[in-house]
Parts: structure tokens; C-alpha cells; sequence
């Protein structure tokens, strides 16, 4: 029998902790509940989470600390929730580590295809690994090659830099100042131009339809999902 997965909801609204309760519980998730950031992070001492969702706006420890606090010890996927007009809190949050988030008001059927997915998600390529497999790619770090469904395909160096760290954070939503500062140093974080310039240069040679990629996702006013296919 497979072990259940350990999930953390973590919201000071009750009505919201009951939702995220009984659907994770009813998708057959070991769930427990935290009205706060801070109470969150005393559980996790004793009890191990394999993924946590939180809300952003919180008293004590709020969404963004706690994700930056549980990005000190852990690599755990987090999702946080977020109403519309926090987009600025959702890029901190992503910045800080979150690895997802789902705009309130949520469908149950959205959160959890987000779970699922983030569940799934490979864990970050370690500085030995010079190999990437994964889903339609297979990406040889060191000799900077790279095959999508069989068919090589030639990038530039900075091309091929921007590729690899969005493959070595699959399904992830990445923000374009943390794509800024990996890929082209931290004095480059307000040259958002770049990533845009690069990513529609990778999607001419990665995606049969540029047009309507399925590999290099946009995530409005955040950043971009790599999405490798199954």
C-alpha cells in the first residue's frame, strides 16, 4: 500500500482551512491545519510535510516568511493562495521559494491538479548531475546538447543557460527576476526585457507552434512555467 502524502494547509480563515481540509482529505491526503505561519512551522518540528499550501495574508508570521523560513531547512514544494490584486505578495512569495500559487476564489478540481502536480515535480538537478531526462528532453549539460522528442536542437550559450535552469525547476512557476539574477547575475534583475527577448528565441526552436507553446508557459505578470510533457 502506498504511504498517503503529508499536506500542511496553513490559514487564519477557518472557513478556508475546512475547504482545503475535506477536499485534500476526500483526494486521500494526510492533511493537517495551521491558522498561522508561525503555528505552521512549530508543527512541521514533529511532523513531516510533503508539501504545504498557504495563504499569504496572515498575523504573526505571514505567507511570504513562512515560505522563506521553510526554504532555509527544505526543498518541499509550497503553493500559496492568493486573492487577485496581491500580485506584488505572489512575486515576493515566488521569490522567497513558494513554488505555485492559486488565485482565491479557488475550484477544488484547479488546487488540485496543482498538488498532483507539484508532488510530481523532480527534485532540483544537484551540481554533480550532468544529465537532465524529462518528459520530451533530454539535456546533456556537458556537452550542451539538446534533443526534444528526438530532434537535436542548436542553442546559444546564454539560450542554452536559460533552458537548463528552467528544466532543473520543472512545472515551477519562476519569476522573471529570479530567472534575471540565475541566468544573468543580480545586476541585471530590471532588465525584464531579456527573459522576454530569450524565451521567444527558445520557443522558435523548441516548439513545433511558437505561437502556442506548451513547453515555455507564461504566467501573466509573474514569470514562466517550464513544462516538459509527460
Amino acid at each position: 500500500m502506498t504511504e498517503r502524502h503529508h499536506i500542511l494547509a496553513v490559514d487564519d480563515e477557518p472557513q478556508i482551512t475546512r475547504v482545503l481540509r475535506t477536499a485534500l482529505t476526500a483526494h486521500g491526503y494526510d492533511v493537517r491545519v495551521a491558522h498561522d505561519g508561525e503555528s505552521a512551522l512549530e508543527m512541521m518540528k514533529d511532523w513531516r510535510a510533503d508539501l504545504v499550501v498557504t495563504d499569504l495574508a496572515m498575523p504573526n508570521v505571514d505567507g511570504v516568511e513562512l515560505c522563506r523560513r521553510i526554504r532555509q531547512k527544505s526543498e518541499i514544494p509550497i503553493i500559496v493562495l492568493s486573492v487577485r490584486d496581491q500580485e506584488k505578495t505572489k512575486i515576493e512569495a515566488l521569490d522567497a521559494g513558494a513554488d505555485d500559487y492559486v488565485t482565491k476564489p479557488f475550484s477544488v478540481d484547479e488546487l488540485m491538479a496543482r498538488v498532483r502536480a507539484n508532488l510530481r515535480r523532480l527534485k532540483e538537478v544537484s551540481a554533480g548531475q550532468t544529465l537532465i531526462e524529462d518528459g520530451d528532453f533530454r539535456i546533456d549539460l556537458d556537452a550542451h546538447s539538446i534533443t526534444v522528442s528526438g530532434r537535436e536542437v542548436r542553442l546559444t550559450p546564454k539560450e542554452f543557460d536559460l533552458l537548463v535552469y528552467l528544466a532543473q525547476h520543472p512545472r515551477k512557476v519562476i519569476t522573471t527576476r529570479k530567472l534575471l539574477a540565475a541566468v544573468w547575475g543580480a545586476n541585471s534583475i530590471e532588465q525584464p526585457e531579456y527573459v522576454r527577448v530569450f524565451v521567444n528565441h527558445l520557443r522558435k526552436k523548441l516548439e513545433r507552434d511558437p505561437e502556442n507553446p506548451r513547453y515555455i508557459l507564461n504566467d501573466p505578470w509573474i514569470g514562466y512555467r517550464f513544462d516538459p510533457g509527460e
